[in-house]
């Protein structure tokens, strides 16, 4: 069913629900990881860029930090090399960090911008490097199973410390930040990080009222496959514990942990492959996906 199927006052009940969200969530601000499917069909593309921009337009502050896993493989590709991961982190030699910066903060982060551009936003893009944003040192990536090794991962990078006053600057000025993964040491290396982990620690540091991460998945899922609507923290723990959370959940889940017990009042694990899944979550009653809190 189209919209123009749906009578008038069907649609004035929709505009209606949506009210008391945007009232309660007026002026705060929503990160939100973009990835997945949502990232690389067409009609999901326009379908996010639409909600950012409505989002904005009603008076919620959205923030957009972007992963490129699809994109990165495929340039690998064309250069002759062959992406492996530890523990859901992309290993990252000098060749592939070239690589993956030109994708992410240029290919990647400018498809982005002006596709909310065109659908009547104002986007910026960011990498770590302006205004100082996300300061990083070269990851020790610690084994799950054995706590005395460690992995050499390459140029992947922790973060040290985020600088969001040129977040907030471009917020104020009505613009939409679109920020790719990739930080910068005091080294000179740029390094390449998850954009789930820059995603979590965006939050905190602006003191977001949501973390939203677009998955390729429903939300978190039990190992009989069942969706998990409500979590708490220490839930997380013991699904880390017995094999539930593993792969390329496993650096989602550890940053909407930390996000949700250091000041961020919820985290959202959605579907990406749903279309206007940002305004199902954000404006609707029934929202979608797993909701994550602290306690």
């Amino acid at each position: 069913m189209t919209t123009n199927q749906l009578s008038p006052l069907l649609k004035a009940e929709v505009l209606s629900e949506a009210l008391p969200y945007i009232r309660r969530f007026h002026g705060k601000t929503l990160v939100i990881k973009y990835g997945g499917n949502a990232m690389t069909e067409l009609a999901l593309q326009q379908s996010f860029a639409n909600d950012v921009v409505l989002l904005k337009l009603v008076g919620i502050n959205p923030v957009v930090v972007h992963g490129g896993g699809p994109q990165i493989d495929e340039a690998l590709r064309r250069v002759g090399k062959q992406g492996t991961f530890i523990q859901g982190m992309r290993v990252t030699d000098a060749e592939t960090m070239e690589v993956v910066e030109w994708v992410l903060g240029g290919q990647v982060q400018q498809d982005i911008v002006m596709m909310i551009n065109e659908h009547g936003g104002k986007a910026v893009g960011l990498t770590g490097k302006d205004g100082a944003l996300i300061q990083a040192r070269r990851l020790k990536l610690q084994d799950q199973s054995n706590p005395n090794v460690f992995h050499d991962v390459g140029f992947v990078g922790e973060i040290d410390s985020i600088e969001p006053s040129i977040v907030k600057a471009l917020q104020d000025d009505a613009f939409i930040p679109v920020i790719s993964p990739i930080g910068y040491g005091t080294d000179g290396h740029a390094y390449n990080i998850n954009a789930d982990v820059v995603a979590g620690k965006m939050a905190q540091v602006l003191n977001a009222e949501k973390l939203i991460m677009m998955t390729n998945t429903p939300g978190v899922l039990s190992k009989e496959g069942k969706l998990l609507t409500g979590l708490v923290a220490n839930q997380l723990d013991q699904l880390f514990q017995d094999g539930t959370i593993s792969g390329g959940m496993l650096p989602k889940l550890s940053s909407a942990i930390e996000a949700a017990k250091n000041g961020v009042n919820s985290v959202h694990i959605i579907d990406g492959r749903v279309a206007h899944s940002l305004l199902l979550e954000v404006l609707t009653d029934q929202g979608i996906g797993t909701m994550i809190r602290s306690r």
